[in-house]
């Protein structure tokens, strides 16, 4: 069975890496930038916001466990896709809520998410739906960058653990963490 793709901007890649590695079928997550102008951007270029590049992940999933539409729909449950080039905190154009689909029907399932999600939020949703562009993986030091320095971080520990306590309860059949036995 061949691995398909997702790539998706939801604010920090190492928020939505964390949520994405507890996603069964999910065979891969790596942080990188797409989106932008600038070839092979380093993290403090695309920090800048001069680059025009999102911080985004790629998502290796294996579609006859998790299809692309229950990654979208864990997608905008688990960021606020109503915030222009914002996620809390974190203010620019490289943390916009957008997806990067491989092909039209990667498009198609795109825009029926966002219909599909929008009763979901008490504003419109925001997310763009860009073409798909230049991946650039971001430094060795972001990837699986909860499971080693975001322990420690406190940005991550404030965030990350209500995004994946979000996935384990609304997903709860589509997470690694929530189907492992007690």
């Amino acid at each position: 069975m061949a691995t398909d793709y997702a790539t998706l901007a939801g604010g920090c890649f190492w928020c939505t890496e964390a949520v994405y590695k507890d996603v069964i079928g999910v065979e891969s997550v790596e942080s990188g930038y797409i989106g932008g102008h600038v070839a092979n951007p380093t993290y403090k270029q695309v920090c800048s916001g001069v680059t025009g590049h999102a911080e985004a992940i790629r998502v290796g999933f294996d579609a006859s466990q998790v299809t692309y539409a229950d990654l979208l729909d864990i997608f905008f449950a688990t960021h606020d896709p109503t915030t222009l080039n914002r996620q809390g905190n974190d203010v620019g154009t490289q943390y916009r809520s957008a997806i990067f689909p491989a092909d039209d029907a990667q498009r198609a399932e795109a825009e029926a998410a966002i219909a599909r999600n929008a009763a979901n939020w008490p504003s419109p949703i925001v997310t763009t739906i860009e073409p798909m562009a230049e991946w650039y993986p971001a430094e060795d030091y972001h990837q699986q960058y909860w499971e080693g320095e975001g322990q420690r971080n406190p940005y991550c520990i404030a965030v990350i653990p209500p995004k994946l306590q979000k996935l384990r309860k609304s997903f709860a059949a589509r997470s690694k963490a929530a189907s492992e036995p007690a």
